[in-house]
């Protein structure tokens, strides 16, 4: 069973830079979604890290329904629960289990597992996963990994997400089996903090702009 790839592979088609978000506050949730959203980004990853972070994502909903909004860290069944309870559009996890595949697929929720070698692409085929993160990717080292993995995995697509900085998006986003990478500079913590949604916004743009042709 093919666990939804065309609804991921679409999501993740809408963005080159998907950002991942730390979260320790909802009330200011909905103005980052919309300050990402002004500057052209319409999807991103909230980390299940804090306790802030459901009401955040529900938040970022409510605030930007054209927004796909993402739940990482899905460790556990319990996780995934968590995510749909709290209206997430996608999950994402830094590796994959048996449990985890298999409540994914009961909730019906597009999904980015990790992977980080060979064994573990296989291993998330078998589950029907053609959507991975590679992570961590290791700033621009991971360039030559998915290269590598290209001609021996050709129908899949990669989302590279650990220490990729700005220089590197435009060599991920130019081969075949990626064009969207996950980061946090984006919106980076201090940003944030600072509520100074112009500057997120401005780097929103500047995301958006490394698409390809």
């Amino acid at each position: 069973m093919v666990a939804q790839p065309s609804r991921m592979r679409e999501i993740l088609a809408r963005v080159p830079v998907m950002p991942v978000l730390t979260i320790h506050d909802a009330a200011i949730a909905g103005e980052l979604a919309t300050a990402l959203v002004a500057g052209g980004v319409t999807v991103f990853e909230v980390l299940m890290r804090t306790p802030a972070a459901p009401e955040a994502i529900r938040a970022m909903r409510a605030a930007a329904p054209q927004a796909a909004v993402g739940a990482g860290t899905l460790l556990r069944p319990a996780d995934v629960e968590a995510a749909v309870a709290a209206g997430a559009s996608f999950g994402v996890a830094p590796g994959l289990t048996d449990r985890l595949a298999a409540a994914v697929r009961a909730a019906d929720l597009p999904f980015l597992p990790g992977v980080a070698s060979a064994s573990e692409i296989m291993a998330a085929v078998e589950h029907g996963f053609r959507e991975l993160k590679l992570f961590p990717a290791h700033g621009s080292a991971g360039i030559q990994w998915l290269q590598s993995m290209a001609g021996v995995f050709p129908e899949l697509t990669f989302c590279p997400t650990g220490g990729i900085r700005n220089e590197d998006v435009p060599g991920y986003i130019s081969l075949p089996n990626c064009k969207t990478i996950g980061c946090s500079w984006v919106a980076p913590n201090e940003l944030i903090k600072a509520r100074d949604w112009s500057a997120i916004t401005a780097l929103a743009q500047r995301a958006m702009a490394m698409r390809q042709g």
